[in-house]
């Protein structure tokens, strides 16, 4: 695993948690229209990012949320816990 690899996983757990954050606070603020705005900001950059390190590095998700070129990628990276932050 590469360091550019480990930096868009490091990127890519930082907005997901953001996203986690701001998704936990307007279930109990619907009507804040900046954290709306900031939850559809970090999303898209979610997205984003995801779909680049998929182009890259393979599926970061199975059962059908994330597509493989052939051969079959998912069994190619290592798993969460064998990577080395």
């Amino acid at each position: 695993m590469d360091g550019n690899q480990i930096s868009m996983l490091k990127k890519i757990m930082e907005i997901e948690f953001t996203c986690i954050d701001l998704n936990l606070y307007l279930d109990t603020h619907p009507e804040d229209q900046k954290a709306l705005q900031d939850y559809n900001y970090y999303s898209n950059q979610l997205s984003m990012l995801k779909q680049q390190y998929e182009q890259f590095y393979g599926p970061l998700m199975v059962f059908g949320h994330s597509q493989s070129q052939y051969p079959w990628k998912w069994v190619d990276d290592p798993w969460p816990w064998e990577i080395e932050y």
